[in-house]
């Protein structure tokens, strides 16, 4: 397939290759080929990138791929890697955290409480970089992004730039999009936290990183939760009730420590892992009446 002409841009300062294995680009170390990867040297690059592409180009931005799944027969278009390249973190003169997309949760809760600032510090359990848990209002030990965002900036496919407050979204539990939709990624935020004690700060990252490891199997190649919690209930719980730990088709396993979680224990394919959630929500669905909702994000084609 011959590539647009946009491609050869000469001006562009980042990375492009041709067919990427997917598998090393998504936590669950599974899935197939994107036909195109840009990596942006910075936010002004990745703007020359998007302005003027084809607008039947698909894109897909991505950070550490682990609240997705790329089905086996891969992505037709580019995939936008964000968290090498959109990584700035700053406190601002007004006191807020400016926190661009790819920045890692856990980079953003130490950050904060190196600054003597407090209420980050769920961040550190949640497996991904700001662009995809502002996207789904990810959160963890009782508290959500978007609790903690007082304006965020976007881009569009044209490279054009917003500042946007949650006023332009409905966001809700699991769930953000725009009131008015358009075809936006997120590139940055600027957060407020509460001053605070960083040494209390840091005493808390450190029991939420040592529950996390206690509870979830985060030696095997994973997504974090697969499934939103019901009202009143946990996805868990509803799994483990119906017999599922340990359920497994092919190389994708329901894991053993704790049921929302599905684990690649070897050579996994993506069909075995979206196999194994259809599965997982039928038996929920036919056991308990309780229809779970997958919280992971799957693209791509089927082989």
């Amino acid at each position: 397939m011959n590539e647009p002409q946009h491609f050869h841009n000469p001006s562009l300062r980042g990375t492009l290759r041709q067919q990427v294995d997917m598998s090393k680009h998504t936590s669950w170390r599974a899935g197939g080929t994107a036909e195109r990867m840009y990596q942006p040297a910075n936010l002004d690059d990745l703007l020359v990138f998007l302005h003027g592409l084809p607008d039947a180009e698909p894109l897909y931005a991505v950070g550490l791929g682990s609240n997705l799944l790329v089905r086996d027969g891969g992505l037709r278009g580019t995939v936008l890697l964000m968290h090498a390249a959109l990584d700035e973190l700053r406190i601002e003169p007004d006191g807020t955290v400016y926190t661009q997309a790819g920045v890692p949760g856990a980079k953003l809760a130490r950050f904060a409480a190196l600054h003597n600032l407090q209420g980050a510090e769920f961040f550190v359990g949640i497996p991904g970089t700001l662009g995809g848990m502002l996207a789904m209002n990810a959160g963890c030990y009782g508290s959500e992004t978007w609790e903690k965002v007082l304006r965020v900036q976007t881009v569009n496919r044209h490279g054009e730039v917003h500042t946007r407050t949650a006023a332009d979204y409905e966001i809700g539990y699991r769930h953000v999009a725009l009131r008015e939709p358009s075809e936006e990624w997120f590139t940055a935020a600027w957060l407020k936290f509460d001053k605070g004690d960083g040494e209390i700060a840091r005493q808390e990252i450190k029991a939420l990183l040592n529950k996390r490891i206690a509870s979830q199997p985060l030696n095997l190649p994973n997504a974090g939760s697969v499934f939103r919690n019901p009202p009143g209930d946990h996805a868990a719980r509803l799994i483990e009730s119906c017999g599922l730990k340990g359920k497994q088709i092919g190389g994708a396993q329901v894991s053993e420590k704790h049921a929302n979680f599905i684990v690649n224990v070897g050579a996994a394919t993506a069909a075995d892992i979206e196999n194994l959630i259809f599965e997982v929500q039928a038996t929920v669905d036919q056991k308990t009446g309780i229809k779970l909702q997958c919280e992971v994000r799957i693209i791509g084609e089927t082989e």
